[in-house]
């Protein structure tokens, strides 16, 4: 539990500040954390599936019930459209820990960005985008090994997408109000109507129904690397529209 510990440590007074003029009781607050604790273990369970191990699966979900208690305070009573606002504030607060520990070694984020410097070279001279049968035999890797590049763009692109939306809502420790939200959701609507047919399916399995990568590509016949593959072009073009 150290990581959970030492992330409450120098989580900082600042982040818990709208704990002075939360509007919930403290039993309504252990009423709602319970009842949205499936909501946690749901996202807990996504990125632990992609981040191989780099923090403990219980730490993980400590870490996100504090991202939950935080939203409830920032919230208030929670209505039908908590859900989403509370699944950024849970995902942001372990991608922050994430970073914070710096999870992916130095060596480790080198070869990722030698291999999509590859990839992006291999593009430019078919004039397309590359198949995976393509991309393997050019970089000469196995079926496992890309995967774990996938997996690791995927969990970068992720999270700085995830940025862009906290930016959208704004920082501040009071709730976006409702002309905030309409606005962000409109911009994500139109951000996802940009996408082709089975780059929105991926993205709403993703973020609406919260399902692993393996339960997308169950769903749609595909490999887990192809899933990957078309997460990340789809949310590289929603999060370019986004900051337009």
């Amino acid at each position: 539990m150290a990581h959970a510990e030492h992330y409450q440590q120098s989580y900082g007074a600042s982040e818990y500040a709208a704990a002075e003029t939360a509007t919930l009781s403290v039993a309504d607050e252990q009423r709602h954390l319970i009842a949205y604790a499936p909501l946690v273990k749901r996202i807990v369970r996504q990125l632990n599936s992609q981040v191989a191990g780099a923090i403990d699966r219980e730490d993980m979900e400590q870490i996100g019930l504090m991202g939950l208690l935080e939203a409830l305070r920032r919230y208030g009573v929670p209505d039908q459209t908590f859900g989403s606002y509370a699944s950024l504030r849970i995902r942001g607060a372990i991608l922050d820990e994430l970073r914070r520990q710096d999870w992916r070694p130095r060596a480790v984020r080198q070869e990722s960005h030698r291999l999509r410097d590859n990839v992006r070279a291999l593009t430019r001279k078919l004039g397309r985008e590359p198949l995976e049968a393509e991309i393997m035999a050019a970089l000469q890797l196995t079926p496992e090994a890309y995967q774990e590049y996938q997996l690791a763009e995927n969990a970068e692109l992720i999270a700085s997408f995830d940025e862009v939306l906290q930016e959208s809502l704004g920082q501040s420790d009071s709730a976006p109000g409702p002309e905030e939200q309409l606005m962000v959701r409109r911009s994500l609507e139109q951000a996802l109507r940009s996408l082709d047919e089975r780059e929105q399916r991926v993205v709403q399995m993703y973020y609406e129904f919260e399902l692993s990568y393996k339960e997308i590509a169950a769903v749609l016949d595909l490999s887990d690397a192809r899933v990957c593959q078309l997460n990340k072009m789809a949310l590289g073009k929603m999060k370019a529209m986004l900051q337009d």
